[in-house]
């Protein structure tokens, strides 16, 4: 969420990418930044034990959700 505050900052469009296990201290980093809204792609949780195939498949499903949510 830092990353996102620091390129917003300097007027890089940027959205905020994370497992589901996050939600919730998305919300709270974003509020505590002054964030009401920041754009937000929640893939499916956990990451690090998924094989080569599952991320590359993980990733091609968020792809629609990410591109809305930098060209909003």
């Amino acid at each position: 969420m830092h990353d996102f505050a620091a390129l917003e900052g300097r007027g890089v469009i940027a959205a905020f990418l994370a497992s589901t296990e996050f939600v919730v201290a998305a919300a709270a980093q974003a509020s505590a930044l002054g964030y009401r809204a920041v754009p937000a792609v929640f893939v499916s949780h956990p990451i690090q034990d998924r094989t080569d195939a599952e991320l590359r498949a993980l990733a091609d499903a968020a792809l629609p959700e990410i591109l809305a949510a930098v060209t909003r």
